[in-house]
């Protein structure tokens, strides 16, 4: 299963009021381990960076001057993520500025219901706690101090992190044992492949324990929930 998690800085708040994108970053997972493959774009948004968004992400308009503009790299980005998945933190954000940057490009837009929102499962998880990035980050102890200020692929990084702690975190002790990418798909499959026990364990009923639960289970009539599992048990164990 492949999904894409992805970030984006831009001018502002205002996705149809004349803000811009500046920056998209993508980092590509494979059954939630991370490949390697990346996208990251920095964008001339063809306008001034305001201030409270520059000291956001520190993206200068001299520094964006001669950056492609999202139209030269809109088929590049659509190609990168396919038809996959996309885990987004504060999704509808991110979308409404990719979907305003894909209209006024002629390309096709993004559909919602693609969209993970890592804010959303953070709401459900941790209801009434702080679920900002930072904030889950801080939770599930992951290592901030690389970000001084936002950056769209740093921050697609973290979100790969704080995305698989909010999904169990059963494949954390994973990533980084397999020194090629392409081998971690196969490591995943292998981890989570059953293997039977060679000697079955000697069960812990005892004959009595096992005929008082089948005189128990009779008793609650032929809809009871147990006998759906009787012919699962051993043959001197099953309920009577």
């Amino acid at each position: 299963m492949r999904e894409i998690v992805l970030d984006t800085e831009t001018t502002g708040l205002e996705a149809h009021g004349g803000d811009r994108l500046v920056e998209i970053g993508c980092v590509e997972m494979v059954n939630r381990i991370l490949t390697g493959n990346v996208f990251h774009v920095y964008i001339n948004p063809e306008r001034d960076m305001p201030l409270e968004a520059f000291n956001v992400h520190g993206l200068s308009s001299e520094f964006l001057s001669d950056k492609p503009v999202f139209l030269k790299v809109a088929d590049e980005f659509l190609e990168f993520i396919a038809q996959d998945t996309l885990v987004i933190h504060n999704a509808a954000f991110d979308i409404g500025f990719l979907n305003a940057e894909l209209e006024r490009a002629g390309r096709p837009t993004i559909a919602r219901d693609r969209v993970v929102d890592t804010l959303a499962l953070a709401r459900r998880k941790h209801p009434g706690g702080g679920n900002r990035l930072d904030d889950l980050m801080n939770r599930y102890g992951i290592d901030s101090s690389r970000r001084v200020k936002h950056g769209a692929l740093l921050d697609a990084e973290l979100l790969a992190e704080v995305y698989s702690e909010l999904l169990g975190g059963r494949q954390a002790s994973l990533i980084g044992l397999v020194e090629d990418a392409s081998e971690a798909p196969r490591l995943v499959v292998a981890a989570q492949a059953a293997h039977p026990r060679p000697v079955p364990l000697a069960s812990r009923v005892s004959d009595a324990e096992a005929q008082a639960h089948g005189a128990f289970v009779a008793a609650l009539g032929e809809k009871a929930i147990w006998l759906k599992y009787a012919d699962d048990a051993p043959a001197d164990k099953a309920p009577a």
